[in-house]
C-alpha cells in the first residue's frame, strides 16, 4: 500500500509514530507537507504536485493544522478525486473544524451534550445566558484550540462582560453551561472505525477548571462505560469521521460530548494507555482499503 502522511513535520510526535508504524508493517510511507503541495485542476484529470514531483497514495493520513484547515482540506479533497482512499474526508475535516456547526450537528443527533447558546446581538446576550441556565456560565471563542479561548464567568454580569468586550473584536463566541460535578475532569476517546481503540483521563491542574495538558493539565489510563464508548462512536461517526479523538465530560445526567478532533495527538493517550493508537489506525486503513469499494460516492 502506498501511503502518504499529511503533514507539515514528521519530527512531530503523532506524524513519527504513524510513520514508524506504517514502515513496520511494510507500506511504502511518506510524509508530505500539505501546504508545499499544489494542485491542477484539470477536465476529469485532478493532478497534485509536491517539490514537482505528481504525488500519488493508494491512502493518505491527514494531519491538518486547525489554522490551515481550508487550505488542507483542499488538498485532501484532490487526492481523493484522484481515487485516494483517506483516513477522514476532506468533508468530514470540515464538518469537525466548524465547531458551531459540529455541535449542531451532534445536539440533533440525540447525543447528550453541555446546553450551549449562541448569539449576535449584544441586546440578546442576557436571554442567551438565561436560555443556557445558571451561572456560572463557560465561554468559549469559536476557534480557540487546546483550552486557549476559554473563560468561566461565575456570575451573570461577568458573563455578560466577557462576551461583550469579545464581541468588539469581532469574535463568534460559544457559551455552555458549566458542569460542576465533573470538578475538572475530562475523558478523551481516541475513535478508530466503528470503536474505540484508547482511552484516558485528565485532570485540570489545581484552581484551573481546564483539563488540556498544555495548560498543566495531566493524565491517566481510564476505561471508558458502554454509555461513554457509545456517545464517543456516534458523536465521530455524525461528523462522518473515521479517525477521531472525542472529548467527554461525565456529569449528573451521564456522559456529555465536548468537542471532536479530526486530528488528535497521540502522545499523551499512547503513554497514558499504553496502547499503540498509530497500529491501531494503520491496521484500520489497511483493512478499508482491501475491502474498499470505489464505485462509492465520494464524501466532498
Amino acid at each position: 500500500m502506498k501511503l502518504g502522511i499529511l503533514s507539515q513535520d514528521i519530527r512531530l510526535y503523532s506524524t513519527s509514530r504513524l510513520y514508524e508504524s506504517a514502515k513496520n508493517r511494510g507500506h511504502d510511507t511518506e510524509v508530505v507537507s500539505y501546504l508545499r503541495c499544489y494542485m491542477n485542476i484539470a477536465k476529469a484529470k485532478p493532478r497534485i504536485f509536491f517539490q514537482g514531483r505528481q504525488m500519488n497514495f493508494d491512502v493518505v493520513i491527514p494531519r491538518i493544522a486547525a489554522t490551515w484547515t481550508f487550505y488542507g482540506a483542499a488538498v485532501v479533497r484532490q487526492f481523493e478525486l484522484m481515487g485516494a482512499l483517506s483516513a477522514n474526508s476532506s468533508a468530514s475535516i470540515s464538518r469537525s473544524r466548524d465547531k458551531l456547526r459540529a455541535l449542531q450537528l451532534i445536539g440533533n443527533s440525540g447525543v447528550e451534550m453541555p446546553i450551549t447558546g449562541y448569539v449576535h446581538l449584544s441586546r440578546d446576550i442576557e436571554s442567551v445566558l438565561k436560555s443556557v441556565g445558571q451561572p456560572p456560565y463557560v465561554i468559549k471563542l469559536l476557534e480557540g484550540t487546546q483550552g486557549r479561548g476559554v473563560v468561566l464567568t461565575e456570575t451573570m454580569e461577568a458573563a455578560i462582560s466577557a462576551i461583550e468586550t469579545m464581541k468588539k473584536i469581532d469574535a463568534n463566541i460559544l457559551i455552555q453551561e458549566f458542569i460542576s460535578e465533573s470538578k475538572g475532569e475530562d475523558i478523551r476517546a481516541i475513535v478508530v472505525g466503528d470503536k474505540v481503540v484508547a482511552s484516558m483521563k485528565r485532570k485540570a491542574k489545581p484552581g484551573e477548571f481546564r483539563s488540556n495538558v498544555h495548560l498543566g493539565g495531566s493524565v491517566e489510563n481510564y476505561e471508558l462505560n458502554e454509555q461513554e464508548k457509545e456517545s464517543a462512536i456516534k458523536a465521530a461517526k455524525v461528523l462522518g469521521l473515521s479517525v477521531a479523538g472525542v472529548d467527554l465530560i461525565q456529569s449528573n445526567r451521564g456522559p456529555l460530548v465536548l468537542e471532536v478532533n479530526s486530528s488528535p495527538g497521540l502522545e499523551g493517550i499512547e503513554k497514558a494507555s499504553g496502547i499503540n493508537v498509530a497500529d491501531e489506525i494503520i491496521k484500520y486503513l489497511e483493512d478499508e482499503h482491501s475491502n474498499r469499494d470505489k464505485s462509492k460516492p465520494i464524501d466532498i
